[in-house]
C-alpha cells in the first residue's frame, strides 16, 4: 500500500507534518497552544524538491564528501555528486527516498527505509513523536553491506529566522570552511567573538556555514518579539552542530545537530572524526527534542 503524502501528529501545544515520500521529512513543524498556527521551522514551499522540507535527515552521512568518494580499510568508495549545482556529494541519500510508513496515530509515526544502491548499504527507521510540547525525533541506521562501512547521522531543520531571534549554543571550537565548503583544516580553531554562542545573542548579519565542535547536545533559540523559545537537546552521538544562514535578510537559519564534521572521511586517522564504524548487521541512532515554550520575550 502506497504511502500517505502527508502525515500530522499533534499533543495540542505542537504540530508536526511528515512527508513519507520526500525522505521522511517535515513539512510543518508548528506551536499551535495559542489557537494560531505559529511555525517554529520555516515551512516547506508547495512545490517541495528534496532538501526543501521545514526539516530533512542526513544519513548516512552529513553534508559533503571531497574526492569522488572515499578510502576506508583499503578500498575505495565512489560517491557521485547527489544535487544539482552541488560539485560534491552532500547530505547522504536518505532524504532523496521514499519512506514506508511502518505504524501511526495520533501523536507519533514510524517510518522505514532499506537503501540498496551505491556505496552505503542499509535499513533505516526514523521515529517521530509529540508530547508536552515537544517533538523528538530519533533516526537508526543498521549496516546491511557485506563489509564495515563508516557512518554518520543528523538533522537538517530550518528555522524562522526574524530580527530578534537569538541563539544560545556553547561550542569549544570552531571548523573554518573553504570557499567550496569543504573544511579548511583538520582540526577546528577557537570560536571568534561574533559566533560565540556561549551566552544567547543575534545570529551574524553575514553568511555563516561552519560547524562547532565540543558541543553537549544542548542549544536554545528565542524569538523575543513572538514569545517563543525552542529548547533543542541532543543525544551524545551528535556532538556537532552546523549554523548556516545566508544573510541577516533571509526569513530562516538552519541550526544542525550532526554526528561528525564536514568531510569527516578525509580526516586523518588520528583525528576523531565523529563517524561509526559499523560491522555487517550493526546498528548506530540518534535522537533529539524540539521542545517549544512560550518566552516572556
Amino acid at each position: 500500500m502506497a504511502s500517505p503524502e502527508q502525515l500530522t501528529i499533534s499533543d495540542g501545544v505542537v504540530a508536526a507534518m511528515v512527508t513519507p515520500g520526500l525522505g521522511a521529512g517535515l513539512s510543518r513543524f508548528d506551536y499551535v497552544a495559542r489557537g494560531a498556527v505559529e511555525p517554529v521551522f520555516k515551512p516547506g514551499p508547495p512545490e517541495r524538491g528534496p532538501l526543501d522540507p521545514a526539516m530533512f535527515l542526513l544519513l548516512p552521512f552529513s553534508n559533503r564528501i571531497s574526492g569522488g568518494g572515499f578510502t576506508f580499510r583499503g578500498g575505495f568508495h565512489r560517491l557521485e555528486p547527489n544535487v544539482p549545482g552541488e560539485p560534491y556529494p552532500i547530505h547522504g541519500d536518505g532524504f532523496s527516498q521514499p519512506w514506508r510508513v511502518v505504524e501511526a496515530d495520533a501523536t507519533a509515526v514510524r517510518l522505514r527505509l532499506e537503501s540498496a544502491g551505491g556505496a552505503f548499504k542499509y535499513a533505516a527507521t526514523v521515529n517521530y513523536a509529540v508530547g508536552r510540547g515537544a517533538l523528538t525525533a530519533e533516526l537508526t541506521i543498521d549496516n546491511r553491506g557485506a563489509d564495515a562501512m563508516p557512518f554518520g547521522l543528523g538533522f537538517h531543520p530550518w528555522l524562522v529566522r526574524t530580527s530578534d531571534v537569538v541563539l544560545q549554543a556553547p561550542a569549544t571550537g570552531v571548523w573554518r570552511e573553504t570557499e567550496d565548503h569543504l573544511r579548511a583544516a583538520d582540526a577546528p580553531v577557537a570560536v571568534p567573538p561574533e559566533w560565540d554562542f556561549t551566552e544567547a545573542k543575534s545570529l551574524p548579519p553575514g553568511f555563516i556555514n561552519n560547524g562547532f565542535s565540543g558541543w553537549a547536545g544542548e542549544a536554545a533559540v528565542v524569538w523575543q518579539q513572538r514569545q517563543l523559545r525552542l529548547d533543542i537537546r541532543a543525544s551524545d552521538r551528535l556532538s556537532t552542530y552546523i549554523v548556516y544562514s545566508p544573510s541577516a535578510t533571509a526569513d530562516y537559519f538552519c541550526f544542525e545537530p550532526v554526528s561528525h564534521p564536514v568531510d569527516a572521511h578525509h580526516l586523518p586517522a588520528s583525528v576523531a572524526n565523529g563517524l561509526v564504524v559499523l560491522e555487517p548487521g550493526e546498528t548506530t541512532s540518534a535522537r533529539v527534542t524540539f521542545a517549544v515554550s512560550r518566552s516572556p520575550g
